[in-house]
């Protein structure tokens, strides 16, 4: 439950990020999927602090000397033995 209302401000301030500023921006992002909808999905997947930390450290690497191409968020590991 805290995990989801901390998750949940960072997940739409990058939608409104992708519906009010990246249109009108140049497409740069190096990876697919694009690091916003990385970011959600991470968050989604994986929680405000992992996905966070996930989710950051794509957008740290997208730049011209980082990596490119498909990046897709990890899979979560079974919490449970």
């Amino acid at each position: 439950m805290l995990n989801r209302i901390l998750t949940y401000p960072l997940i739409v301030l990058v939608r409104f990020y992708q519906g009010a500023i990246s249109p009108f921006t140049p497409a740069a992002c190096r990876y697919e999927p694009t690091c916003s909808s990385y970011m959600i999905e991470a968050l989604q997947t994986h929680g405000f602090l992992y996905g966070g930390y996930l989710g950051i450290k794509r957008i740290l690497n997208c730049h011209p000397w980082g990596g490119k191409g498909y990046d897709p968020v990890p899979e979560k590991k079974c919490e449970h033995k």
